[in-house]
């Protein structure tokens, strides 16, 4: 008999479990069956622990039966990004030099799952340093969009929104500095949510060696619902270590109730980088049926220089990446470096500039970082939410040959180099502000987001509006083949 729960969100799933309508053994059953029936084609899934998440699902069935939940998740199958410390499980990032790296505790962010009751059953694969867009590596291989197989998922996190998609997994988690959450998430036809920066611990999600805070990056969750991000938050925020002895987080709650409630801004495209008409046209296409549903728009953002600022974002992006290059890289990037300081402006100048810049010119560039954050604050004054695209495109074809920064996509015709669309990352995660990213629909069978930024630290507005849009527009749909096994 063929079943389709597993592509269910995970409230929904929740909900059957507490009324035993269903087993945490029978769900993780279908999601296993769905990793042996798609994994093949797919190749989202790196590693699992089969038995171990069988014995939890066990316990979790027997504590329902007592009529006891261990928190939201309770018996829930869940898969988690491969850079997470899980003990018993390699965190590699997809680099063979780290194949035995293995953790001896978990990250705040799985105890914190686990404590909600969640069955983590397996780990999804990334691209090697979670420096792409793309999720392949030497170690695990390519992981593929199910939408369309000669295309990327995304990433980093794009395991990760594969194994929502195909039903796998009833949550993810992943990590975001350069739209790791948002990008797969558009690419797929999930849900992601960016968290305002150190909202969610990122210890446990590091380099080996490295004990302080990576400058942007952050942790969060990827859904089949909104409703299931907002869960998943609840979860996993709050400090750990020495701010745990005295801070808590309370984030405000959505002070709206209706998408007539909402003002907010659009920003559909810029001189930053080429964005596809195809996905420009759909977006305004969005934004005209939210308008006619009761939003208040207006096509307007903060008065900020988008090319300057795309500039210092990829500088700082780069200065916070360029700690976890290996010494020998790090010395290649000297040319490069001394290159962009004889004014030859390229990406690849840029990234290894940023590799060994000064704490001087660092410093400056964060104070222009804390100006530009004090011009969205003046804008979040007036608008509540800001509407944009999650990347240039819908999902690319697969392009492993040479390097990243030499790479490029077709964007209406003509090649464009690929990183260009690092600029929709940057827009909110550079100044640390949430961002959330829902599924509007198809552009000529492939999906696409709209991503919403939010004002530093109501990150329950933007994932409150994406339900809003999920009620209205409809949400998650499985890719074709995937619906049931």
């Amino acid at each position: 008999m063929s079943t389709d729960l597993m592509l269910k969100p995970a409230s929904e799933l929740a909900v059957l479990i507490r009324s035993r309508e269903v087993s945490a053994r029978e769900l993780l059953d279908e999601a296993i069956a769905r990793f042996e029936l798609f994994n093949p084609a797919v190749n989202a899934i790196t590693e699992s622990r089969v038995e171990l998440a069988r014995e939890r699902a066990v316990d979790a069935d027997q504590a329902t039966s007592r009529g006891e939940s261990w928190g939201p998740f309770h018996g829930l199958p869940v898969t988690i990004k491969e850079a997470y410390d899980w003990v018993g499980t390699a965190s590699t990032w997809g680099n063979p030099q780290w194949v035995n790296n293995f953790p001896d505790a978990n990250s705040p962010a799985v105890e914190r799952l686990l404590g909600a009751g969640a069955v983590i059953w397996a780990k999804t694969n990334v691209p090697f340093m979670l420096a792409d867009w793309q999720s392949f590596n030497e170690l695990y291989g390519c992981t593929n969009n199910p939408w369309d197989l000669d295309r990327t998922p995304g990433g980093s996190s794009g395991g990760s929104a594969v194994s929502l998609a195909t039903g796998m997994a009833a949550l993810e988690i992943g990590s975001d500095i350069g739209a790791s959450i948002r990008n797969p998430a558009h690419y797929c036809g999930v849900f992601g949510h960016k968290p305002t920066m150190d909202l969610i611990p990122q210890l446990g999600h590091a380099a080996p060696g490295v004990e302080t805070t990576v400058d942007i990056a952050v942790m969060g969750p990827l859904a089949r619902s909104a409703e299931d991000l907002d869960t998943a938050l609840s979860v996993l925020a709050g400090p750990v270590g020495l701010d745990a002895a005295g801070y808590k987080v309370d984030l405000p709650s959505p002070d709206k109730e209706s998408l007539d409630d909402y003002r907010v801004g659009v920003l559909l495209d810029t001189p930053a980088c080429k964005t596809a008409t195809s996905l420009i046209d759909h977006l305004h296409g969005t934004v005209e049926l939210l308008a006619r549903a009761g939003v208040q728009v207006t096509e307007t953002s903060p008065e900020i220089d988008q090319v300057e600022f795309f500039e210092n974002y990829l500088l700082l992006l780069r200065a916070a990446t360029g700690v976890s290059i290996h010494d020998e890289a790090y010395v290649a990037a000297l040319s490069g470096h001394e290159a962009w300081e004889r004014g030859e402006r390229t990406y690849r100048n840029l990234v290894d500039h940023a590799a060994h810049m000064t704490h001087r010119e660092w410093f400056a560039l964060h104070q222009q970082r804390e100006r530009y954050r004090l011009q969205w604050a003046k804008f979040f004054d007036e608008y509540d939410l800001l509407l944009c695209p999650a990347a240039a495109s819908t999902a690319f074809t697969h392009d492993h040959q040479g390097e990243r920064p030499d790479r490029t996509i077709d964007i209406d015709g003509q090649q464009e180099p690929v990183v260009d669309q690092l600029f929709w990352a940057g827009w909110s995660c550079s100044v640390y502000l949430p961002s959330t990213v829902a599924p509007v629909g198809l552009i000529e069978g492939l999906p696409l987001g709209v991503q919403i930024v939010a004002p530093h630290l109501h990150d329950r507005r933007s994932i409150h509006f994406a339900s809003l849009i999920e009620r209205e527009l409809g949400g998650f749909v499985a890719p074709p083949g995937y619906e049931t096994v």
